[in-house]
């Protein structure tokens, strides 16, 4: 069995979000989100850096046009934050270009607008790109 990539850092990060969470429920724009949590963030000693901007690369180079990312932990682990009702395909979608046009292999989604509980995921470019091709290839069949 293979090692979880960055698992403590992981588990650090997503215990600030539950945290955050768990003080203010469900409901709030995603930017209150985003302030809480950085104050989290900070209050565990978890670097972090906010609306950090991100090189895109196109076949070895960089593109002139920049993404910037909710977060970024530990200087390796993107980190994007929504306020939805559910997390959706689309939010997926993102943080899967955002990973490979970056080139990090580590990225956390969390919603903070699910009603009934925190809801995030966790995805490493390299494993789970390969289920979501074949997914969208049995959906077009």
């Amino acid at each position: 069995m293979t090692e979880l990539l960055f698992k403590e850092e992981v588990y650090a990060i997503a215990g600030a979000a539950m945290a955050v969470y768990n003080e203010l429920g469900s409901g709030f724009l995603e930017a209150v989100y985003q302030e809480a949590f950085e104050i989290e963030l900070c209050d565990r000693g978890i670097p972090f850096e906010s609306q950090k901007e991100l090189r895109i690369i196109y076949k070895s180079r960089p593109l002139k046009k920049t993404y910037t990312c909710d977060l970024l932990c530990y200087g390796r682990i993107m980190v994007e934050l929504k306020s939805e009702e559910k997390l959706i395909n689309k939010d997926r979608g993102q943080l899967h270009n955002y990973l490979k046009a970056t080139n990090l292999e580590l990225g956390l989604l969390f919603n903070f607008g699910s009603y009934e509980r925190l809801e995030w995921e966790r995805w490493v470019r390299s494993q789970q790109f390969a289920q979501i091709r074949a997914d969208s290839r049995k959906k077009s069949a």
